[in-house]
């Protein structure tokens, strides 16, 4: 009977996969922010024979919201995992939502601070995106904004990568990142990206509301949009290699900006 049940559970993960309404959220850590965050999770999927602290507090967390547990083999959760890296816990979620801009300038509005966003530039690598995310989140930042097109969306890896930040960090895509800057200088953002071209990230007023532009790898920031920065910014390096990681740079650059607003 039991292994009818499972079968029978693990068909319906699998029909509803595909739905563009749903998503996985993979890992630990990642779903106990997930639930603790009140995102509405329709299933729980748990290893069998998993009962250690972690995986209780789930359970505990799942159960306080009548939420379906199915206890499902190992083998059974790689053939569901989309990262590799489930940690023996999967939950069948709604999908990670984009949030419209309006809903960064009221987060800045409820906290009473300045704006400050994090914009992205053609980052296509979805740990990076997932990684900014988290940087996002721990800077104070009231969002994330990307393209649609040639940029990573929130997937899977996403929201692992965050470690349950994107719970809490709005993301916004728009069609046009040049237009979108153009809006928002209207609504009174500065805007600084990072080229090692630039001018050191120490000598700029990085202070009041304020955009921060990060480019790929390699690539950085591109031409039209490097335009309509009011400040170009660089970070001192002392090694031979002259570039950072896009996540990276952005954290640096994020936690400068942090810094000079928290110096008053």
């Amino acid at each position: 009977m039991r292994d009818n049940s499972r079968k029978k559970s693990d068909a319906a993960f699998s029909s509803r996969r595909g739905e563009k309404d749903t998503l996985c959220i993979e890992g630990r850590n990642a779903v106990i922010e997930a639930l603790r965050a009140g995102r509405p999770v329709d299933r729980l999927y748990v290893q069998d024979g998993c009962r250690d602290g972690a995986v209780l507090t789930i359970r505990r967390e799942a159960a306080k919201r009548d939420i379906v547990t199915r206890f499902v083999t190992k083998a059974r959760l790689d053939q569901m995992s989309e990262t590799g890296h489930h940690q023996g816990v999967i939950a069948h979620a709604a999908a990670y939502h984009y949030s419209e801009l309006d809903e960064l300038f009221r987060r800045a509005e409820e906290r009473g601070e300045d704006p400050f966003f994090i914009l992205l530039d053609n980052i296509e690598d979805p740990h990076n995106l997932g990684a900014i995310i988290r940087t996002a989140n721990t800077v104070g930042a009231q969002g994330v904004i990307i393209p649609k097109d040639r940029a990573a969306g929130l997937t899977a890896t996403v929201a692992r990568t965050s470690a349950g930040a994107l719970n809490f960090t709005p993301v916004a895509r728009v069609t046009n990142l040049v237009g979108t800057i153009e809006e928002l200088k209207t609504r009174g953002l500065w805007f600084v990206c990072a080229d090692m071209d630039g001018e050191p990230m120490t000598r700029l007023k990085l202070k009041g509301p304020i955009g921060l532009v990060i480019g790929a790898e390699g690539s950085g920031v591109s031409h039209l949009v490097r335009e309509k920065c009011d400040m170009i910014a660089s970070i001192p390096m002392r090694g031979e290699i002259e570039s950072l990681n896009a996540s990276v740079a952005c954290g640096v650059l994020a936690y400068e900006i942090l810094r000079q607003r928290t110096d008053g």
